[in-house]
């Protein structure tokens, strides 16, 4: 039964995605949220498998988050939505998806590391959705933990824009204690994870400190505005109320990024967090309308955060859950939306009545009867709607703009252990990729392989993994073939071929007189007919193109495509009774064989330009490495304390480089590829596939 839950006006409504490097504490931060507002009872926690976020198996085995966790809470009268991201970079899409629904981005910062490449990244995607920042150095309860280093990097790398809001009094082991500059006030917390504590009066040895802070706080907020920078000027600093307003602007128009510090696993500064992002952090009102497509007239027009206006949701995320089926997880843009509304799939057109509407907490699900503008929720059961989707009603049919997700780093070809697996296969493969769109999969006809493919190894064993569970099928990953193709450097001038057969009875006759000459490379294939006085008569001529077609198809040297080249059919002759178009087929086909070897024939390798950023410290070792797979650099760029290495590497070099890579930079390098184009593959190295495909050839005969 569906509960009435409390509503909250648009304004006490809070939507933020917890981001970060790979363990700096995301989902330790939202259990310790959840427990300070009283919406668990304990502090779950990621090493033993109890957090409420990370509930899923995968999760709890590997000690990280692999899926995107939707959690709420009341603090003071506010709703929050929080959005636990994954820090891996494998899961990417999750973290883009999340970005996509909130209003605001928490970004972690680990108290001993730093700056690492994945707090670039998600600092970079919350600044292409120009979403407002709130920075937390976290794990301020390590040792060596170093605040000041962290902000200083902060500052360097995402300008000085950066303010501190707080600074820990005792940071290492025994953190306990830090001021706020803001309220200028001294919070001591309680070491027993209760979050309780106990706010005086800033002592006289931190005093000079702490005004110094406040004082470039306010100077900070007085810039962000012309009204307050002249208040500033006239009474030398800004009041309470004046600050108050000023930091809640500067915050929601990304004029400032406030930087915090806690110890989410001891519960210490958690409360600071809630209190900052309720009083000053943006509700969906402060964010104002979302640029959306008119499916009609596919003009662009406004959707406004209106709880009376007409219904309008985005399925950001959608999980398929035993005994439950599809999760579809959304945040409604327009509108109040409730169990039981028919709306429309504005990417489809099919109508969808919606199921039951839930509240989220990791795996807890809590019925409730509607849901309005500005709040995330989730429904079950939708028929034709995935991820990435918008519902509307029939008179508002509008489409928000899908969240755009970063092609694949790793394909592997997939096959069916047990044979009749196939058709399942395919079924539970397309609706993986319904679920999660970085999930790629495709086939490769001329290869006769199905291949998957995405941000990285540990993505493509957990998709397999789910497969199995799933869809009962069993199924093995290996390299992938490399589509290669062939071609010719030389041209065959005169090939001539005699197809002759007699065997009683109506015999076979074809002669044909070929030239065989090289294309620019992506010119395909072209053929002419260029016989004369009709020495090849002109029903069989379209036979011969065919032979060719056919052995091009088939490949000459090692079994891969032929592409590139110009087939000019100029000479014959024919015989009156024995000449048929198979005949003409065959002697094409031979006379292509024959002529392509004699022109000087290579094997072409895909070539992937690939995009590099690795500390400045792992430079040397990666370029070495590119230089080791056949690469060539093509650039590099300086990005604060990273390196942009930009590169053309063979395909057949980079299988699996997304972990080389890690292991390589210690987890901190990332990369992203895409085809360029196809070269010439080295001798040694055609010679290497062409025995292979001779050893194989002789091998099925």
């Amino acid at each position: 039964m569906a509960q009435a839950t409390k509503d909250y006006p648009i304004d006490r409504l809070r939507n933020i995605a917890l981001v970060g490097h790979g363990g700096s504490g995301k989902t330790t931060l939202t259990e310790a949220f959840l427990f300070t507002a009283g919406a668990s009872n304990r502090l779950g926690k990621v090493e033993d498998g109890s957090s409420i976020s990370d509930y899923h198996p995968d999760e709890i085995e590997r000690k990280i988050s692999i899926n995107l966790s939707l959690l709420h809470l009341d603090w003071q009268g506010t709703k929050f939505n929080i959005l636990d991201t994954p820090g891996y970079s494998d899961f990417t899409g999750e973290v883009l998806s999340s970005l996509r629904v909130s209003d605001l981005a928490v970004v972690l910062i680990k108290a001993v590391e730093g700056i690492e490449v994945g707090t670039e990244i998600v600092w970079n995607a919350a600044k292409n959705y120009q979403l407002p920042v709130v920075l937390v150095v976290n794990k301020l309860d390590n040792e060596n933990a170093e605040f000041d280093h962290a902000v200083a990097v902060a500052k360097e790398r995402f300008g000085h824009d950066v303010v501190v809001v707080q600074f820990p009094v005792n940071q290492g082991l025994p953190f306990d204690t830090v001021v706020d500059v803001l309220k200028m006030k001294l919070l001591k917390f309680n070491r027993d994870g209760s979050g309780k504590v106990t706010e005086t009066d800033i002592p006289d040895d931190l005093k000079s400190k702490a005004d110094h802070l406040h004082e470039e706080l306010v100077e900070k907020i007085a810039e962000t505005d012309e009204e307050l920078l002249n208040k500033f000027f006239e009474q030398g600093t800004l009041q309470q109320p004046e600050l108050e307003k000023g930091l809640r602007l500067a915050l929601n128009t990304r004029k400032l990024f406030p930087i915090l510090c806690t110890s989410g696993s001891m519960n210490i500064g958690v409360s600071s967090i809630l209190n900052l992002i309720s009083e000053y952090g943006p509700s969906p009102k402060d964010r104002g309308p979302v640029k959306a497509r008119d499916v009609q007239s596919k003009s662009e027009i406004s959707v406004a955060p209106d709880p009376n206006g007409q219904p309008a949701l985005f399925i950001y995320k959608t999980v398929s859950e035993e005994h439950v089926g599809e999760l579809s997880f959304f945040r409604v843009f327009s509108g109040t939306i409730s169990a039981g509304m028919d709306l429309v799939n504005e990417g489809n057109g099919k109508a969808e009545r919606l199921g039951q509407i839930f509240l989220m907490n990791g795996k807890e699900r809590k019925e409730i009867s509607k849901l309005s503008a500005g709040d995330i929720g989730a429904v079950v059961k939708l028929k034709d709607t995935h991820t990435n989707n918008t519902l509307s009603s029939k008179s508002f049919p509008v489409e928000i703009p899908p969240t755009v997700f970063p092609d694949p780093v790793i394909r592997m070809a997939i096959h069916s252990k047990a044979k009749g697996d196939e058709d399942k296969i395919a079924t539970g493969l397309h609706s993986l990729h319904e679920e999660d769109p970085t999930f790629v999969v495709s086939v490769d006809g001329k290869l006769s392989q199905t291949l998957i493919a995405g941000q990285g190894e540990l993505h493509l064993l957990i998709v397999t993994k789910r497969l199995k569970e799933k869809y009962h099928v069993d199924v093995e990953l290996t390299e992938p073939k490399i589509p290669y193709k062939e071609a010719i450097k030389g041209v065959a001038a005169d090939v001539e071929y005699k197809h002759k057969k007699q065997t009683g009875g109506r015999g076979q006759f074809g002669h044909v007189h070929i030239k065989i000459e090289p294309l620019k490379r992506g010119e395909g294939f072209q053929f002419e007919d260029a016989v004369v006085g009709g020495v090849v008569p002109g029903r069989f001529v379209p036979a011969v193109e065919k032979g060719v077609v056919e052995i091009m198809q088939k490949g000459v040297l090692a079994g891969y495509e032929v592409v590139d080249v110009r087939v000019t059919l100029f000479d014959g002759s024919y015989h009156s009774v024995d000449s048929d178009e198979h005949s003409f087929k065959i002697a094409g086909a031979m006379a292509f064989r024959k002529g392509f070897a004699e022109a000087r024939p290579v094997i072409l390798e895909p070539i992937n330009e690939i995009e590099v950023t690795v500390p400045e410290e792992y430079m040397g070792d990666v370029m070495g490495d590119i230089s080791g797979r056949r690469g060539k650099i093509l650039g590099m760029e300086a990005d604060g304390h990273f390196q942009i290495i930009k590169a053309l590497v063979p395909m057949a070099e980079i299988h699996k480089y997304s972990t080389i890579l890690r292991s390589m930079t210690q987890g901190r390098g990332v990369f992203r590829t895409k085809f360029s184009h196809y070269d010439e593959l080295p001798r040694d190295q055609v010679e290497k596939i062409v025995s292979e495909y001779q050893k194989a050839k002789q091998e099925a005969e």
